[in-house]
């Protein structure tokens, strides 16, 4: 990419996504904006957003605006939601956007890829971001890294360069590791065993820092990853899971995971994309994964009980 990146919009605007937001807005508020239509877009433009107690207005983009394409594209959105954002995105793409997803999963940049050309998309994972949001308010007290990259990066491409400037300029910690699929299974090891336990258990990281017996649960669900990593050609090893804890003993002890916070609200959560792929894809390479297809069914069950909930509600006298 010859010229720098100067248009930047984010589709997606809960923790993560209004994160990055703000820290592109401090860099040069003309330089970022985000896709949002109805109601979300207009709630948007009316109250803006609120992160680590500074108050935001961001430029708002309908989806269905004739708009230039942005140099730069990041997608936040959970992934029950991402084919209405691809569809929703589509006139912000053009032949020179870098699209850069840092949602959860491993398949996220294949399904973009087939929409708008695998050329135009980056492999990325954020790690170690404590962001929680309540309404239109975000707070984190760790920003993490992104790590990102093409899929291997012994030699440094000319887009990754462009997006490590904007980056470093925004001050966006980051890292660009010589294998990203690697670290695309390391991230998904991650959330299976910390996102799931902590919904299971209802337990914030605390609880994971200090507690035996809920880091036991999280190993087991990490160690399947690992054994299914392997059957499908990522080197994943048991360093893998010490490097986690290094970065879970860095977190802000009453944090949340993205999981958590979504049983608390009483939304749908990923657990699909976590313990449903484990499952999926542990039928597809003949290797047992126990402990997610019980992970699976106990937090579908929790989310069942949003609805028998309301029911409850609704029926009283």
């Amino acid at each position: 990419m010859k010229n720098p990146i100067r248009d930047v919009s984010i589709i997606g605007a809960g923790a993560m996504g209004a994160s990055y937001a703000a820290l592109l807005h401090d860099m040069d508020r003309r330089c970022v904006s985000l896709i949002a239509g109805g109601e979300r877009g207009e709630r948007l433009r009316r109250e803006g957003l609120s992160v680590n107690g500074r108050h935001y207005t961001f430029s708002v983009i309908r989806p269905e605006e004739e708009t230039s394409p942005a140099d730069l594209l990041i997608v936040a959105v959970k992934n029950h939601h991402l084919e209405a954002a691809v569809r929703e995105m589509k006139r912000r793409v053009g032949r020179e956007t870098i699209i850069l997803s840092v949602m959860n999963g491993i398949d996220s940049e294949e399904k973009i890829g087939a929409a708008f050309g695998t050329e135009k998309v980056l492999y990325a994972v954020s790690v170690g971001i404590d962001a929680q949001r309540d309404g239109n308010r975000i707070r984190y007290t760790k920003q993490g890294k992104i790590f990102f990259g093409e899929a291997e990066n012994s030699t440094v491409s000319e887009r990754v360069r462009g997006v490590q400037a904007l980056f470093d300029k925004a001050g966006i910690a980051y890292e660009t590791p010589p294998d990203m699929i690697r670290i695309m299974w390391w991230k998904f090891m991650i959330n299976v065993g910390i996102n799931q336990a902590s919904a299971v258990l209802r337990a914030p990281y605390r609880v994971f820092q200090t507690s035996d017996e809920a880091r036991k649960l999280m190993d087991s669900a990490m160690r399947e990853v690992i054994m299914l990593a392997r059957a499908a050609g990522a080197r994943l090893t048991d360093e893998d899971i010490d490097n986690w804890y290094k970065v879970l003993e860095g977190l802000g002890p009453e944090g949340k995971t993205s999981m958590l916070q979504d049983v608390e609200a009483g939304r749908k959560t990923e657990v699909e994309l976590f313990a449903g792929k484990m499952v999926e894809l542990g039928r597809k390479y003949r290797v047992p994964a126990p402990v997610n297809e019980k992970l699976l069914h106990a937090i579908k069950e929790i989310e069942a009980g949003y609805a028998s909930k309301e029911s409850q509600e609704y029926n009283k006298p």
